[in-house]
């Protein structure tokens, strides 16, 4: 007979939903502790932060960094979904502009690839790209 205790693997599903909980509470240790070490984040190329990038800290430093240097998020409502292909995240929110107090709706959707308890990559969708990178260009000059 074994001493060992066997804790039942968490499903890929929970795990984005542990990242989007720690998200929305601004935990960044509890977001990182979802995220493979060697992550990749694809965003669109209209965002300020857009494009590919590697790494827990890229992510932190260029995705994380930019999107809540110029505005609070506020996550209103996410949802996941696990199927074949991976795990689907949506996410909506509001952005408030630090300088401006300018508010935009966030809409998200994001594909995930969970292995090992981390997420691997994750493709992001926002709704409305242009509008959104707008807002962030409005919000960095601090005009509405």
């Amino acid at each position: 007979m074994s001493d060992q205790i066997e804790t039942p693997t968490e499903k890929p599903s929970d795990v984005v939903r542990g990242l989007y909980d720690a998200l929305s509470k601004g935990d960044v240790p509890g977001l990182l502790a979802r995220l493979a070490p060697d992550v990749i984040v694809d965003e669109p190329l209209q965002l300020p932060y857009g494009g590919v990038h590697q790494g827990r800290e890229v992510f932190v430093q260029s995705v994380l960094g930019a999107m809540m240097g110029y505005a609070d998020v506020a996550i209103t409502d996410a949802e996941v979904f696990e199927g074949a292909a991976g795990v689907v995240g949506t996410l909506t929110g509001t952005l408030t502009a630090h300088a401006t107090g300018e508010e935009f709706p966030l809409t998200m959707v994001e594909i995930h690839q969970v292995e090992g308890g981390t997420v691997r990559k994750i493709d992001v969708y926002t709704k409305n790209p242009h509008e959104l990178g707008a807002f962030y260009a409005r919000a960095e000059a601090g005009i509405r």
